[in-house]
């Protein structure tokens, strides 16, 4: 039986993927378009992440990129779900639905496209499949990176745990298994270096908060982690907070600053924690409504009464073409 995504599977895993890849991917974004949860079609059916090359001649010099074509489909699993066989019927379906959804015929020709598979355990069962029931060849061309032969699609596997962490350091931390202090000292050093990035920030914040226990005993954690969490507080500030300093500048009352400054920061506190909340949770329904799934088994698997989600149920069931911000808007708008 399959296992049960943990209920914070979405909530920060696939954001870091996103930003991992980014940064694997970075020698060369000046030539790479990325774009997460591509929708296909007008119903919520998406693909993980989305990479379009600018210049197809141009070849990716980072090894996970050496397959690209012109549009390269990913499909990653956190570090608690695993690849099925019927994961590769999934995704090698919605790379077909992605060539087919075009307003010219075929103006994605097939051999423009690629598919990877990213999981941090070794598919097993699937690669078996792959190779008894499709006939397809495998090879791994270098540490983690599977090639799969026998498609006219170019496919290739990753198994970030397999990966050289001296090529691919982000990508193989991605995980909630990370044991070695020498790895944290190389994340933490490298983020050092790149603290200015938001897609950096992203991924040494998940990993970090994945691994808490490792990175306590890390030199240094403490200071950098607040460092963190001060930089994101003040961003979600400093809008309102120059807003309240303006007013009680206007004033030229200090104790009117002081006091707006704490409702603001309280307000917007309340506001982003909610809001994260409930979009969390409207994503994490609209993707298993996506698969037919009852409200009752939702329930179950949210771990959570029916009642709880059922008007969350009802809205993205009338509005499955709604984005999770739209679905977002207007639940908002009934409350």
């Amino acid at each position: 039986m399959k296992q049960k995504k943990k209920g914070t599977d979405v909530t920060y895993w696939h954001p870091a993927f996103y930003a991992g890849i980014q940064i694997e991917l970075e020698a060369d974004a000046d030539n790479l378009v990325f774009e997460n949860e591509h929708q296909l079609g007008t119903k919520p059916m998406e693909i993980d992440v989305l990479i379009i090359k600018k210049e197809t001649d141009r070849p990716v010099k980072k090894n996970l990129g050496r397959i690209f074509k012109k549009h390269n489909i990913i499909e990653y699993k956190s570090p608690d779900d695993f690849l099925s066989v019927d994961d590769f019927y999934k995704v090698y379906g919605y790379t077909c639905f992605y060539k087919a959804d075009t307003r010219y015929v075929n103006s994605i020709p097939a051999d423009e496209l690629t598919i990877t598979f990213v999981s941090e355990k070794y598919p097993r069962k699937m690669i078996a499949h792959l190779k008894n029931v499709k006939k397809y060849q495998i090879a791994e061309k270098e540490k983690g990176i599977y090639y799969v032969y026998g498609d006219l699609i170019p496919i290739q596997i990753l198994v970030t745990k397999k990966l050289s962490a001296e090529e691919n350091l982000w990508l193989k931390s991605l995980t909630n298994k990370l044991n070695e202090p020498e790895t944290a000292e190389k994340l933490i050093e490298n983020y050092m270096d790149h603290k200015e990035s938001s897609l950096h920030r992203s991924m040494i914040e998940t990993i970090m908060r994945a691994n808490q226990k490792l990175f306590k005993e890390v030199n240094g954690m403490s200071d950098i982690f607040m460092e963190i969490v001060q930089e994101k507080f003040d961003r979600k500030l400093k809008e309102e907070v120059d807003k309240a300093v303006e007013a009680a500048v206007e004033a030229a009352v200090e104790e009117a600053t002081e006091k707006a400054v704490k409702e603001t920061t309280e307000k917007n506190t309340a506001e982003v924690t909610a809001k994260t909340k409930l979009t969390e949770r409207i994503s994490l329904i609209r993707k298993k409504c996506a698969r037919n799934k009852p409200l009752t088994r939702i329930a179950d698997d949210l771990e959570t009464d029916t009642e709880e989600i059922r008007s969350l149920y009802d809205v993205i069931s009338k509005n499955p073409d709604k984005t999770t911000e739209e679905i977002y808007q207007i639940v908002s708008a009934e409350a």
